[in-house]
Protein backbone atom coordinates (compact mmCIF):
# COMPACT_ATOMS: atom_id res chain seq x y z
CA UNK A 1 0.00 0.00 0.00
CA UNK A 2 2.75 2.48 0.88
CA UNK A 3 4.33 2.12 -2.59
CA UNK A 4 1.00 3.01 -4.18
CA UNK A 5 0.70 6.11 -1.99
CA UNK A 6 4.24 7.21 -2.79
CA UNK A 7 3.52 6.85 -6.50
CA UNK A 8 0.31 8.84 -6.11
CA UNK A 9 2.04 11.76 -4.39
CA UNK A 10 4.96 11.66 -6.80
CA UNK A 11 2.43 12.22 -9.58
CA UNK A 12 0.62 14.92 -7.61
CA UNK A 13 3.72 16.99 -6.78
CA UNK A 14 3.55 19.41 -9.71
CA UNK A 15 -0.17 20.01 -9.23
CA UNK A 16 0.25 20.45 -5.50
CA UNK A 17 2.90 23.07 -6.14
CA UNK A 18 0.41 25.10 -8.23
CA UNK A 19 -2.50 24.65 -5.83
CA UNK A 20 -0.27 25.39 -2.85
CA UNK A 21 0.48 28.89 -4.07
CA UNK A 22 -3.23 29.73 -3.91
CA UNK A 23 -3.56 28.17 -0.47
CA UNK A 24 -0.64 30.27 0.76
CA UNK A 25 -2.25 33.48 -0.48
CA UNK A 26 -5.44 32.66 1.39
CA UNK A 27 -4.18 31.01 4.56
CA UNK A 28 -0.47 31.78 4.77
CA UNK A 29 -0.86 34.38 7.53
CA UNK A 30 -2.73 31.87 9.69
CA UNK A 31 -0.10 29.20 9.14
CA UNK A 32 2.58 31.69 10.07
CA UNK A 33 0.83 32.45 13.36
CA UNK A 34 0.42 28.77 14.19
CA UNK A 35 3.78 27.41 13.03
CA UNK A 36 5.58 30.35 14.59
CA UNK A 37 4.86 28.70 17.95
CA UNK A 38 7.24 25.83 17.19
CA UNK A 39 10.38 25.83 19.33
CA UNK A 40 13.66 23.93 19.58
CA UNK A 41 14.04 20.63 17.76
CA UNK A 42 11.13 20.69 15.32
CA UNK A 43 9.74 17.95 13.09
CA UNK A 44 7.75 18.99 10.02
CA UNK A 45 5.88 15.98 8.68
CA UNK A 46 4.71 15.62 5.07
CA UNK A 47 7.03 18.42 3.99
CA UNK A 48 5.56 18.39 0.49
CA UNK A 49 7.15 20.94 -1.83
CA UNK A 50 8.46 23.02 1.08
CA UNK A 51 5.97 25.89 0.94
CA UNK A 52 5.53 25.74 4.71
CA UNK A 53 9.20 26.34 5.51
CA UNK A 54 8.62 30.10 5.22
CA UNK A 55 6.16 30.01 8.14
CA UNK A 56 8.63 28.62 10.67
CA UNK A 57 10.43 30.98 13.04
CA UNK A 58 14.06 31.53 12.14
CA UNK A 59 16.79 29.79 14.09
CA UNK A 60 15.05 26.44 14.67
CA UNK A 61 16.58 23.01 14.12
CA UNK A 62 14.08 21.50 11.69
CA UNK A 63 13.79 17.98 10.31
CA UNK A 64 11.35 17.87 7.38
CA UNK A 65 10.08 14.42 6.38
CA UNK A 66 8.23 13.23 3.29
CA UNK A 67 7.92 9.81 1.67
CA UNK A 68 7.80 11.22 -1.88
CA UNK A 69 11.20 11.82 -3.51
CA UNK A 70 9.56 14.10 -6.08
CA UNK A 71 8.09 16.28 -3.34
CA UNK A 72 11.51 16.49 -1.70
CA UNK A 73 13.10 17.55 -4.98
CA UNK A 74 10.73 20.54 -5.06
CA UNK A 75 11.44 21.25 -1.38
CA UNK A 76 15.24 21.22 -1.66
CA UNK A 77 15.72 24.84 -2.91
CA UNK A 78 13.32 26.15 -0.26
CA UNK A 79 15.19 24.27 2.47
CA UNK A 80 18.34 26.19 1.52
CA UNK A 81 16.50 29.49 1.99
CA UNK A 82 15.43 28.73 5.57
CA UNK A 83 17.18 30.93 8.15
CA UNK A 84 18.13 28.17 10.53
CA UNK A 85 19.01 24.48 10.26
CA UNK A 86 16.68 22.46 8.04
CA UNK A 87 17.42 18.95 6.81
CA UNK A 88 15.24 16.96 4.45
CA UNK A 89 14.64 13.28 5.22
CA UNK A 90 12.81 10.76 3.09
CA UNK A 91 10.70 8.66 5.39
CA UNK A 92 7.25 7.36 6.30
CA UNK A 93 5.66 9.13 9.28
CA UNK A 94 3.85 5.90 10.08
CA UNK A 95 7.25 4.30 10.82
CA UNK A 96 9.67 7.03 11.84
CA UNK A 97 13.34 6.22 12.39
CA UNK A 98 13.80 8.75 15.21
CA UNK A 99 14.26 7.87 18.87
CA UNK A 100 11.54 8.35 21.45
CA UNK A 101 11.13 11.93 22.72
CA UNK A 102 13.40 13.45 20.05
CA UNK A 103 11.46 16.64 19.28
CA UNK A 104 10.20 19.69 21.16
CA UNK A 105 7.60 20.58 18.50
CA UNK A 106 5.89 18.93 15.55
CA UNK A 107 4.19 20.77 12.67
CA UNK A 108 1.71 19.29 10.18
CA UNK A 109 -0.07 20.81 7.18
CA UNK A 110 -2.81 18.80 5.42
CA UNK A 111 -1.01 15.63 6.44
CA UNK A 112 -3.62 13.37 7.97
CA UNK A 113 -5.96 13.51 5.00
CA UNK A 114 -3.07 12.16 2.93
CA UNK A 115 -1.46 9.17 4.65
CA UNK A 116 -2.81 5.59 4.64
CA UNK A 117 -3.23 5.16 8.43
CA UNK A 118 -3.64 8.44 10.35
CA UNK A 119 -3.84 6.78 13.78
CA UNK A 120 -0.57 4.93 13.20
CA UNK A 121 1.04 8.19 12.07
CA UNK A 122 -0.21 10.16 15.06
CA UNK A 123 0.94 7.46 17.47
CA UNK A 124 4.41 7.75 15.91
CA UNK A 125 4.32 11.51 16.45
CA UNK A 126 3.30 10.91 20.07
CA UNK A 127 6.28 8.59 20.44
CA UNK A 128 8.92 10.94 19.02
CA UNK A 129 7.77 14.16 20.72
CA UNK A 130 8.97 15.03 24.21
CA UNK A 131 6.56 15.04 27.20
CA UNK A 132 4.80 18.40 27.14
CA UNK A 133 5.82 18.93 23.50
CA UNK A 134 3.45 20.78 21.18
CA UNK A 135 1.79 19.42 18.05
CA UNK A 136 0.72 22.26 15.72
CA UNK A 137 -1.68 21.19 12.97
CA UNK A 138 -3.27 22.83 9.93
CA UNK A 139 -5.59 20.14 8.61
CA UNK A 140 -8.46 19.29 6.27
CA UNK A 141 -11.09 17.17 8.07
CA UNK A 142 -14.54 15.65 7.65
CA UNK A 143 -17.32 18.20 8.17
CA UNK A 144 -19.45 17.94 11.29
CA UNK A 145 -22.54 18.88 9.28
CA UNK A 146 -24.31 15.59 8.53
CA UNK A 147 -25.17 16.40 4.90
CA UNK A 148 -21.76 17.78 3.99
CA UNK A 149 -20.08 14.96 5.95
CA UNK A 150 -22.08 12.39 3.98
CA UNK A 151 -21.07 14.05 0.70
CA UNK A 152 -17.41 13.89 1.77
CA UNK A 153 -17.83 10.19 2.62
CA UNK A 154 -19.24 9.54 -0.85
CA UNK A 155 -16.49 11.52 -2.59
CA UNK A 156 -13.53 10.06 -0.69
CA UNK A 157 -13.10 6.87 -2.79
CA UNK A 158 -12.66 9.14 -5.81
CA UNK A 159 -10.61 11.94 -4.21
CA UNK A 160 -8.39 9.39 -2.48
CA UNK A 161 -7.41 7.83 -5.77
CA UNK A 162 -5.80 11.04 -7.01
CA UNK A 163 -5.11 12.93 -3.78
CA UNK A 164 -6.32 13.31 -0.18
CA UNK A 165 -9.16 11.53 1.59
CA UNK A 166 -11.91 14.04 2.30
CA UNK A 167 -13.52 12.42 5.34
CA UNK A 168 -10.80 11.96 7.94
CA UNK A 169 -12.00 12.45 11.54
CA UNK A 170 -8.71 13.98 12.61
CA UNK A 171 -9.89 15.54 15.88
CA UNK A 172 -10.94 12.17 17.28
CA UNK A 173 -7.80 10.46 15.97
CA UNK A 174 -5.52 13.06 17.59
CA UNK A 175 -7.11 12.34 20.96
CA UNK A 176 -7.04 8.58 20.41
CA UNK A 177 -3.29 8.81 19.79
CA UNK A 178 -2.76 10.37 23.23
CA UNK A 179 -2.67 14.12 22.55
CA UNK A 180 -4.76 16.70 24.38
CA UNK A 181 -6.23 19.42 22.16
CA UNK A 182 -5.69 22.79 23.83
CA UNK A 183 -7.05 24.95 21.00
CA UNK A 184 -9.18 24.20 17.95
CA UNK A 185 -9.94 26.90 15.41
CA UNK A 186 -12.11 26.75 12.30
CA UNK A 187 -10.49 28.30 9.23
CA UNK A 188 -13.09 27.40 6.60
CA UNK A 189 -16.44 26.16 7.92
CA UNK A 190 -15.42 23.20 10.11
CA UNK A 191 -13.54 21.54 7.23
CA UNK A 192 -10.19 23.36 7.40
CA UNK A 193 -8.99 23.63 10.99
CA UNK A 194 -6.03 24.51 13.16
CA UNK A 195 -5.25 22.42 16.24
CA UNK A 196 -2.80 23.16 19.04
CA UNK A 197 -2.13 19.95 20.97
CA UNK A 198 0.13 18.77 23.78
CA UNK A 199 1.52 15.32 24.46
CA UNK A 200 -0.18 13.29 27.14
CA UNK A 201 1.37 9.96 28.19
CA UNK A 202 -0.50 6.95 26.79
Amino acid sequence: MIKRHIAKWNRAAAGLESVGVGVERRYGHLKRELFGKAQGETLLVAAGTGLDFQHLSKGLRVTAVDFSPVMLSYAKPRAKEYRGTLRLVRGDIQRLSFRDASFDSIVTACTFCSIPDPLLGLRELHRVIKPGGRLLMFEHVRAGNSLLGFFMDVMTPFSGYFGPDMNRRTRETVQQAGFAIEREFNIYLDVVKMFECVKNPL
